[in-house]
């Protein structure tokens, strides 16, 4: 019986499935960064200039990188840069860093100083086409030009790996503030590649992402969905990017599974407000304001049309029932189900590092 661990918040859980209903398992691959190049490409940030370093979200490439560039500054006798990150994450990153380092709460709406320094993994996202440092910052300081890339977006399904116009939106969002940006290229394994610069240059990361990430495997009738990371699963929102990604890889009444812990809880005041009977989904055709997560509530009604979604996650049954999704209590019982309802030979598709891969 082949053992497949998938990633379920800061743990992983064992998928065991019998090798005759594994049909094929779908991981992220490309060659790892060696820390002599990561060294270097760290060596064009300006370190005797005082640097404060926003950590967008917490992710194993992105300790590694903290961690490098500590080290450089304790080599050069630089100063170590100050970090800043959300509240809710400030615990799990200040876990991982280096003696003598100091962490903040980044809470001030003003993100004009120049000496901030914006880090995060590049992914796929199903609004922008991909989830870079630009379309983070218009998430999360923008609301108002949020309206206008809503209204942007290509049709009511997901995008995945495009370049549609709300792209530039977010780019033209970033491009009004004098910052600089890391923009990291990771899969399952470690650093592929990363960026320095003002976050509208760092976009163009996007053709390394997509060169090193896009798998053609035809279509799957069952798949078992991972996000590989405890940062693309700590809420439901976060997390259906990895089911947009791989939603051209599943056949017409087809299933997908998603196993997202969701520790965080729904992370959208759309969904939310859908749950409480506060939203219909009629009006998220034609917004005259924007919601946080809308396009996610939108794209996953539109996505039902073709395929049932399940969730293996931490949420109440009564918040997936109310989004039609079927609810499962864990990892063993998404296997019982698909072969109670799909029959003892069902075949499944398995992916390992669903945020960062994008099926076709």
């Amino acid at each position: 019986m082949p053992e497949i661990w998938l990633n379920y918040g800061i743990t992983d859980v064992v998928l065991d499935i019998r090798a005759e209903n594994l049909e094929q398992k779908i991981d992220s691959d490309g060659k790892i960064l060696e820390d002599s190049a990561i060294n270097e490409k760290l060596n064009s940030l300006d370190l005797s200039k005082p640097m404060d370093l926003v950590v967008l979200h917490n992710s194993k490439s992105i300790q590694k990188i903290i961690s490098s560039l500590f080290s450089l500054c304790e080599q050069k006798s630089k100063p170590f840069p100050k970090i800043l990150t959300d509240k809710k994450i400030i615990n799990s990153v200040k876990a991982r860093l280096p003696e003598g380092s100091s962490i903040n709460e980044f809470d001030d709406i003003d993100i004009s100083n120049s000496n901030l320094v914006f880090m995060a993994e590049m992914e796929f996202d199903g609004l922008f086409g991909y989830e870079t440092i630009s379309t983070r910052l218009i998430k999360k300081f923008g609301l108002e030009s949020m309206l206008s890339a809503y209204a942007k977006r290509n049709g009511n399904l997901p995008t995945p790996g495009q370049y549609p116009e709300s792209l530039n939106e977010a780019k033209k969002f970033s491009d009004t503030f004098e910052i600089q940006g890391i923009e990291i290229i990771a899969n399952s394994k470690g650093i592929v590649d990363f960026s320095i610069g003002h976050p509208s240059q760092t976009l163009s990361s996007t053709k390394i992402l997509e060169s090193r990430s896009i798998k053609d495997v035809g279509q799957h009738k069952t798949m078992i969905i991972s996000t590989g990371k405890d940062s693309s699963n700590d809420s439901l929102g976060k997390s259906l990017s990895s089911l947009w990604n791989c939603s051209n890889a599943i056949k017409k009444d087809g299933l997908a599974i998603l196993v997202a812990e969701c520790k965080g809880g729904l992370g959208s005041d759309a969904i939310q407000q859908y749950i409480e009977d506060r939203l219909t989904l009629e009006q998220l055709r034609n917004p005259t304001k924007y919601i946080s997560g809308m396009e996610d509530l939108l794209f996953l009604s539109e996505i039902q049309k073709n395929f049932q979604v399940g969730l293996v996650s931490i949420l109440p049954e009564f918040y997936a029932k109310k989004l039609n999704m079927i609810s499962l209590q864990g990892i063993k019982y998404s296997m019982d189900y698909i072969l109670k309802t799909q029959g003892t030979r069902q075949k499944i598709a398995v992916i390992t590092d669903g945020a960062r891969l994008l099926l076709r």
